[in-house]
């Protein structure tokens, strides 16, 4: 990151100090660009707005370098208690499910957003870089090499000038404003929900209460995990006045909930929601780009929204990087074909969910594997074509499983161990896929290459879905770049072209 008062050309303006944009940052100053992220907040944000970490994202955790934060902060999800009248009747929102070797983070995790973010903050501080608080993007231009950005703060104005700019500063984003993109979709302002971060007392902590009414109306209280704090829903009626104060949320809840056993005090945040359901037109103008809230909005149902954009961040993070050390910036133009259909049908299921909750419809409560994003693929798309080799279980674009192998010493290793970190990996399985694995050049720029080379493993095999010699190229961001099952190395140089910088190749360091 660079000093503020610095005018030299930096490599990425990120505007938004969330979950994407802090994502986005980690993973491009730990690439070696030159990165600073402002976000116009006096500080870091205080409430649990986004509060479920999916499966997949906490893969991208592990990459990162902060999995071991993540899991110490929250907690399982509890079990739902439906209160109908005097009994609380037990629901599970999810199956918990045991680590196995392809899935070694397989259960939603429960986290306030303010720990997340701290987590993430952290973390990018390690690496020598900081968020800018207090400085708000207010306007840019851009040309055919530079993004030039006017920022204001208490320190005054400040030009920033810089090879890309990306806006992920949520829903009301200036960036997406400024490049006139339309933001389709809706916004319901007949519905509107009361979102309160307090301390809460009358009230079991190993419950998600929640307690329907009629008309959709309803009030929950989910215990957020290490404090005493609770986040309160509330179901506001099309014309009634929002409650200021914790006298009056408390009398509101109490109405609702016929309990005055539960008491409210020191409130730490509270927002008036109403669901957006929103997508932007595009993704990208140019050298500026959009990511997270800035390009989709979603109803808080399922948990999708911070997850979505926190791959919308892992995604671009090392097609910029790879840009940036040579590669065709064409790549850049898969950022938009690759996440937007994601976001899109993320959308769809955010608010089915949504809409099912209000009809007070049980399995709308339900989580599954359609919300954990592991099955999201980018076949299909500019870096998956259809007519390449699959195996019996995985095709180009999927996300690349774990799989426990043994290492020469027959201790015990995982691949994700390999895939960690900001590079490619090729897997051989097979003597003509290893000796092909062998002899692949590749440049040095850019990201380097890791090569992993199988000749044992019945998980990998069964996981992998490998019948005989595979070659396998793992993008920086963990799915399926290239799967050769015959003409190994003119295969896998032909699809690495469009992923490595143009220079001359040469075997990788």
């Amino acid at each position: 990151m660079n000093d503020p008062n610095t005018s030299r050309i930096i490599d990425v303006l990120i505007a938004g100090a969330g979950p994407t944009g802090t994502t986005l940052a980690i993973d491009l100053v730990r690439r070696g660009l030159n990165v600073r992220i402002i976000d116009k907040a006096p500080h870091s944000f205080e409430g649990s707005r986004a509060k479920g970490i999916q499966p997949r994202t906490l893969e991208v955790f592990d990459d990162l370098g902060t999995i071991d934060e993540v899991l110490a902060a929250s907690s399982d999800y509890p079990r739902l208690g439906i209160h109908l009248g005097p009994v609380a009747a037990p629901w599970r929102m999810f199956r918990n499910r045991e680590r196995t070797a392809d899935v070694p983070y397989p259960n939603t995790r429960l986290i306030p957003q303010y720990r997340t973010d701290s987590v993430l903050h952290d973390r990018l501080d390690q690496l020598g870089g900081r968020v800018e608080y207090g400085w708000e993007l207010v306007e840019f231009v851009q040309d055919s090499t530079s993004v030039t950005a006017t920022t204001t703060g208490d320190g005054g104005t400040e030009k920033i000038t810089a090879r890309y700019l990306v806006g992920a500063e949520g829903g009301s984003s200036a960036v997406r404003g400024q490049l006139g993109l339309s933001f389709l979709g809706t916004t319901d302002e007949q519905d509107r929900m009361l979102i309160v971060d307090a301390v809460t007392t009358g009230l079991t902590r190993d419950r998600w209460h929640t307690w329907p009414g009629v008309k959709g109306r309803f009030a929950g209280a989910c215990p957020l995990p290490h404090s005493d704090l609770f986040q309160w829903m509330i179901r506001l009626a099309p014309d009634e006045e929002p409650p200021v104060g914790v006298e009056a949320i408390t009398r509101r809840i109490q109405a609702h909930t016929r309990n005055r056993n539960i008491e409210l005090s020191d409130i730490r945040w509270r927002s008036v929601f109403r669901p957006n359901i929103r997508l932007a037109e595009a993704y990208r103008r140019g050298r500026v780009f959009l990511a997270g809230d800035a390009a989709h909005v979603h109803t808080p149902a399922g948990a999708q929204g911070l997850n979505t954009g926190i791959q919308d961040a892992y995604n671009l993070g090392w097609k910029l990087a790879q840009v940036f050390a040579g590669a065709d910036p064409q790549l850049l133009d898969t950022y938009e074909a690759e996440r937007l259909p994601i976001a899109a049908g993320v959308l769809g299921l955010s608010t089915k969910k949504y809409e099912g909750i209000a009809k007070l419809d049980p399995s709308s409560l339900r989580r599954g594997k359609d919300e954990q994003q592991l099955s999201l693929t980018y076949y299909g798309g500019p870096l998956a074509p259809t007519n390449c080799d699959r195996t019996t279980t995985l095709q180009v674009g999927d996300r690349a499983p774990d799989a426990e192998l043994l290492d020469t010493n027959g201790a015990s290793v995982r691949l994700f161990d390999a895939f960690r970190g900001p590079h490619f990996t090729v897997i051989a399985y097979g003597r003509d896929a290893t000796i092909a694995s062998e002899e692949l050049k590749w440049p040095n720029a850019g990201a380097p290459l890791r090569r992993v080379a199988v000749d044992a493993g019945e998980d990998f095999r069964r996981i992998y879905g490998i019948k005989g010699d595979t070659l396998l190229l793992i993008r920086p961001d963990g799915y399926i770049g290239h799967i050769a099952t015959r003409n190994f190395l003119t295969s896998i140089q032909t699809a690495a072209r469009a992923l490595t910088p143009v220079a001359q190749q040469e075997t990788a360091r």
